[in-house]
């Protein structure tokens, strides 16, 4: 049980507004704090965060509270879980009045195994020499924890010796248990990137392999300490000079971060492993710096730094993007001592919103009439994704580029209104929204899908639908789903439940449709009616999918 006084102080240490600020995009409201409400679906503000009085309303839905109430609602934990949650974020240390709370044991084993990592590294020749061929610094290893784990059998051994149970460190992400039931550690013969929150508490670990392992980096799987959509690597070591500075520079690995921060470059942090996302953004707007993207300059980083720009610009970051040519990255340069080359290329990077709109043009062909048609009407939606005062004063960027007019962009197209208004007016499903952003966020699920929805059950999101089965994830629907932060993914068992009710939905509407069509032969009309009635409706109302079937007509 945790020490009551010992919550209370955690209370006295935390700020509502930097906690909730953690999940959510928080935007200055005279004496307060507002953004869309996390737990109802809007599009107008409505959730206030009070400073001052530590405390958070909606006045759409009503729903309030302190940070700890909020961390309950928005992770679904119980009132322990959340406090805990809280003092990992805050580095702070509960007391308890009889053993030991999960969050507390979780951080002493992460801490216990960041020791051991860190003393391998003065044993392991093959790491210590393929650090000091990337240029890094004895300091550098010091600052930022660099160690190495040796083999799987020696991380259980030591886990052992120290008379640590096997299914807390699973839970700490060290470990994992086989097919067999046989625990296995999760890095094995891998030089150690320790991963911290913002506030510095060890919540995680990267590995970088010294062998020919076809996975080159892996990190810590998602705990209930580690997400790592919503953590940036060095961060807690940038956080100072980012508030100074009014400057956060992304760029691609550990090894990056590493070499900017030896070199003087104290702003660099980098996404773990993956893309910059909508989870970020809370993160990235604290001290409002301008976000540099320092990307490598081959396809995978080009990219990466086109969707984090569209990402970035679509929420009013200021920024700009630098793709370092040649094969090199921030890290290489450092290495070979051209400071002054990295700084000119920094400083002179290309800004967010031009930076889009000439990638968009430069994979379109546009002495095709029919291909030029194609980016301008990507280039439209990105445009209507920006505020309005920002799109009028980049249209005649846009159409120069495009090399047509710019009240073009003004009409609406074959005499209909502007896609905003349209989209406005549709009346929306959320459940389809819900399924789309689902298969957009985790794309695993996709082949599941097809097998039980066909396009043409998708009613007004067909198009989007197929679209997203094509791979065409730059779609305009699909892009302004994706940036919507009101619109989240389900888990896996919600989505599967969310699918058989909007196919319950179709089959039930058929139904209706062919008790009326005198067209169909009486012998094949009741065969249908009973099929959708007996077989396909009883086994999607028990949550069961079930795969379209090819004999109804659509």
């Amino acid at each position: 049980m945790i020490d009551p006084s010992s919550i209370e102080a955690l209370k006295q240490t935390i700020d509502i507004v930097d906690v909730i600020g953690n999940y959510l995009e928080l935007k200055k409201a005279g004496a307060n704090y507002k953004c869309n409400c996390p737990f109802h679906g809007e599009k107008t503000p409505s959730f206030n965060v009070s400073p001052a009085k530590q405390i958070y309303h909606c006045f759409g839905c009503g729903v309030g509270g302190d940070a700890i109430k909020f961390v309950m609602e928005y992770e679904k934990l119980s009132y322990p879980e959340a406090i805990e949650k809280l003092a990992s974020m805050y580095n702070f240390s509960l007391r308890y009045t009889q053993g030991q709370g999960d969050y507390s044991e979780t951080r002493r084993i992460l801490e216990m195994i960041q020791q051991w990592y860190s003393a391998n590294l003065d044993r392991e020749e093959s790491a210590r020499n393929y650090l000091k061929e990337r240029g890094i610094t004895q300091a550098s290893v010091e600052a930022f924890g660099i160690g190495y784990v040796p083999s799987g059998q020696e991380v259980i051994n030591f886990l052992r010796s120290r008379s640590i149970p096997l299914p807390r460190a699973e839970e700490a992400g060290i470990i994992a248990k086989g097919e067999r039931g046989e625990y296995y550690a999760r890095l094995n013969r891998r030089i150690t990137f320790p991963i911290f929150s913002p506030a510095g508490g060890l919540v995680g670990f990267g590995g970088r392999t010294l062998g020919d392992h076809p996975a080159k980096y892996i990190n810590s799987p998602q705990t209930r300490l580690f997400n790592k959509s919503r953590l940036l690597y060095g961060y807690h070591r940038a956080k100072e000079q980012i508030y100074r500075q009014k400057e956060l520079i992304v760029c691609e690995g550990y090894l990056d971060v590493i070499m900017l921060h030896q070199a003087g470059f104290t702003t660099a942090v980098a996404t773990l492993g993956t893309a910059l996302t909508a989870e970020h953004l809370p993160l990235l707007r604290k001290g409002e710096p301008r976000i540099l993207l320092a990307y490598d300059g081959d396809s995978a980083g080009i990219a990466a730094a086109l969707k984090a720009a569209r990402l970035l610009s679509a929420h009013g970051f200021d920024g700009s993007v630098v793709l370092f040519p040649g094969g090199q990255d921030p890290a290489d340069m450092v290495r070979q001592g051209d400071l002054k080359g990295l700084a000119d290329l920094l400083k002179h990077g290309t800004p967010l919103i031009p930076f889009v709109l000439e990638r968009i043009a430069s994979i379109h062909d546009l002495s095709d009439p029919r291909a030029k048609e194609r980016a301008f009407a990507e280039m439209r939606s990105y445009l209507e994704s920006l505020s309005p005062i920002v799109r009028e004063s980049v249209l005649p960027q846009a159409a120069s580029i495009l090399g047509v007019s710019s009240g073009l962009f003004r009409q609406s197209p074959e005499g209909r209104r502007p896609p905003s208004e349209r989209f406005a007016e549709r009346k929306e499903d959320p459940a389809w929204q819900a399924i789309l952003r689902t298969l957009l966020e985790r794309e695993e699920l996709i082949d599941e899908t097809v097998d039980l929805i066909t396009p043409e059950m998708a009613g007004q999101y067909r198009s989007a639908y197929e679209a997203l089965l094509r791979g065409e994830r730059e779609d305009p629907y699909l892009v302004r789903l994706t940036l919507d932060e009101a619109i989240r993914p389900l888990e896996e068992a919600e989505f599967r439940r969310t699918l058989c009710a909007q196919m319950e939905r179709f089959y039930r509407r058929r139904l209706q449709e062919l008790t009326r069509d005198t067209a169909l032969p009486y012998d094949r009309k009741s065969y249908l009616i009973r099929k959708i009635k007996t077989d396909i409706l009883p086994r999607l109302r028990k949550g069961e999918p079930v795969p379209y079937a090819s004999d109804i007509p659509l």
